[in-house]
């Protein structure tokens, strides 16, 4: 059963849905957002057990797809484009394959719809064992997640996470969905043989990524043969925060059909 996703709203315009990647949230998206806006009305979603999104279960692709094709059909949005970053570009594959008639064109941004090793356990045990107890602030979760999670970068994203409720800070994350659910994030769902989303694609790959392998792209290919792949020079994973200007550069006049 689909649930009702948290959104927020930019600008007017033809409608671009924006989906995040794993432990992210839409608010990770606010600023490409804001460039966009200009020209488009941009949503950003919290998928499933994630941000302000109710947490359900299952925690796969054909779930979170249900869930934006019912957040368009309450909203009115009849076609929509899709941009979707690494768990995010799954769901808005998995869409555009299953329900088409929803997706006017697709970005994918570092992820290809084939199986990759899970990489994530580590984070998703570290923030599952944090005593929260007597945590008071952010800077407190820190210094203990520290011990697990020493790379700075990637333990501020997963604390964003992190927020205070009645009885000292909480995880917004079902972090237990998401655990269980590793694999099946880590995959790409079987498909009918055949099946193809034929309006445009652009894949946006990170150069110091390895997210979409060369060796992915005949995969990529069978199933979007409209396929752009263009690389981003000097980004990773998280090429809209690392390469902005670069990346606005080459994903606005693709989602303006120019």
């Amino acid at each position: 059963m689909a649930v009702a996703l948290a959104a927020a709203a930019f600008g007017a315009g033809p409608p671009v849905l924006i989906l995040h990647g794993l432990f992210g949230a839409g608010a990770n998206w606010t600023t490409v957002a804001h460039h966009l806006a200009a020209r488009f009305r941009v949503v950003t979603l919290d998928l499933r057990n994630h941000g302000a999104s109710p947490w359900a279960e299952p925690m796969d692709y054909a779930a979170m797809a249900e869930d934006v094709a019912a957040f368009m059909a309450a909203r009115g949005i009849g076609r929509a484009a899709l941009v979707g970053h690494s768990m995010g570009g799954k769901a808005a594959m998995v869409l555009a394959l299953t329900e088409p008639h929803l997706v006017e064109r697709l970005v994918v941004v570092d992820i290809a719809p084939v199986a990759h090793r899970p990489l994530h356990g580590v984070e998703v045990e570290a923030m599952q064992a944090l005593d929260l107890r007597g945590v008071r602030r952010r800077a407190a979760a820190d210094a203990l997640l520290r011990l697990r999670i020493p790379d700075d970068a990637v333990r501020h994203f997963l604390l964003q996470n992190l927020v205070a409720g009645p009885d000292g800070m909480t995880w917004r994350l079902n972090l237990a969905a998401i655990a269980a659910a590793m694999t099946t994030l880590a995959g790409f769902p079987a498909l009918p043989v055949g099946a193809a989303y034929r309006g445009p694609v652009l894949a946006v790959r990170g150069e110091r990524s390895d997210y979409i392998a060369d060796r992915d792209l005949p995969a990529f290919r069978r199933l979007f043969p409209t396929l752009d792949l263009v690389t981003i020079a000097g980004a990773g994973h998280w090429v809209h925060a690392e390469r902005l200007e670069e990346f606005l550069a080459v994903v606005t006049p693709f989602l303006a059909g120019e």
